[in-house]
């Protein structure tokens, strides 16, 4: 069995720069005939299929999730975080240890996110 990934022939820096003057275009008096298929509902692909959906194609998005908003950019924590509990604050290892591991899906290997947790005040003050 041969796999083809049907990447376009020549020079990397020049292939898909060719190609795309070369693709055929969907007419946009056409563009109801035609299904979009958008794989996955993170910020890009919902993006994508708002987008595609507001200039009047048929959008399908499909999502390994049960629901869409469960999506991983959805779950993701922006920025460095660490345990540094401020006065009345209420943060603690545990605390950064379990919110990390939920933001996670609850994939992440334990041991290895407890002791990020536990060193993350002097990561942060070395910063």
């Amino acid at each position: 069995m041969e796999l083809n990934s049907k990447a376009p022939a020549g020079p990397l820096a020049e292939k898909w720069d060719k190609h795309k003057f070369n693709v055929k275009l969907v007419n946009p008096a056409n563009k109801r005939k035609y299904d979009v298929i958008v794989v996955g509902t993170g910020l890009a692909g919902a993006s994508a299929a708002a987008s595609l959906a507001e200039l009047g194609y048929n959008v399908k998005a499909f999502t390994y999730h049960d629901s869409p908003r469960r999506a991983h950019s959805i779950a993701a924590q922006g920025g460095i975080n660490a345990a540094k509990n401020y006065q009345n604050d209420g943060d603690s290892v545990f605390r950064l240890f379990y919110d990390t591991i939920k933001g996670g899906d609850y994939r992440a290997r334990e041991a290895n996110v407890y002791r990020l947790a536990q060193v993350s005040v002097n990561i942060i003050d070395q910063c």
